[in-house]
């Protein structure tokens, strides 16, 4: 079979998928921060109760991410969320984590899907074809919708690790390497959430045992 009628084959297989209601959008949250975990949704929309508003979780307030997830949840055949360690990551790198977790967000999902569509441009390794598409999560509704709950749902975990870890701001940078953060972990060091691998915590880290402090770390 030539490239071309391989590529055709997918496209009138992708249809016939997107036909029968059953595909999955799957998304993921928190690749580029420097602490917590990675984590991913997957979703299927119910064509019969569409969601209005659904965008690129990046592109929304905080308020209508919520507002949102919410619908998503309700109105969805079905959908799902999971997460890779900060000790996954470490020990996979961030790209093999994140596919891992999108996998156990698919299937983690109560209704099995026939197709996914992944944002990006990497594919899991899932036991359903898919496709994986760059900006899809601008431009596929079931993608939007796996963004928005990803998001919300590390949100919701950094709020939490932010009271279990004080002085780190994590309900404010969601554990980003914005400037308040880079200062408290040049401050306090790097807490059980900081991501060893990424390298201002390894720097930081390395710093502690240069002047002996290694007892703060992983408080």
């Amino acid at each position: 079979m030539t490239r071309r009628r391989a590529r055709e084959s997918v496209d009138l297989f992708e249809q016939a998928a997107r036909a029968t209601g059953r595909t999955c959008g799957v998304d993921e949250a928190g690749r580029g921060p420097l602490a917590g975990p990675v984590v991913a949704a997957a979703v299927i929309l119910d064509p019969s109760r569409p969601i209005p508003g659904l965008a690129d979780s990046k592109v929304l307030s905080a308020e209508r991410r919520e507002a949102l997830a919410i619908v998503i949840r309700e109105s969805s055949l079905a959908c799902a969320v999971a997460e890779a360690s900060v000790e996954e990551i470490d020990h996979l790198n961030i790209l093999q984590a994140t596919l891992l977790a999108m996998r156990r967000a698919v299937d983690a999902l109560g209704v099995r899907p026939e197709y996914a569509l992944i944002d990006g441009n990497q594919m899991p390794r899932l036991s359903i074809p898919g496709r994986a598409i760059v900006a899809g999560d601008a431009s596929e509704p079931c993608i939007s919708a796996a963004s928005i709950l990803a998001k919300t749902a590390r949100d919701a975990m950094m709020h939490t690790f932010d009271v279990q870890h004080p002085g780190y701001g994590f309900a404010r940078h969601m554990g980003y390497a914005t400037p308040e953060h880079l200062a408290s972990l040049a401050r306090l060091g790097p807490c059980s959430l900081h991501r060893r691998s990424f390298a201002p915590v390894r720097t930081r880290l390395a710093a502690y045992f240069t002047t002996s402090d290694a007892d703060h770390v992983g408080r």
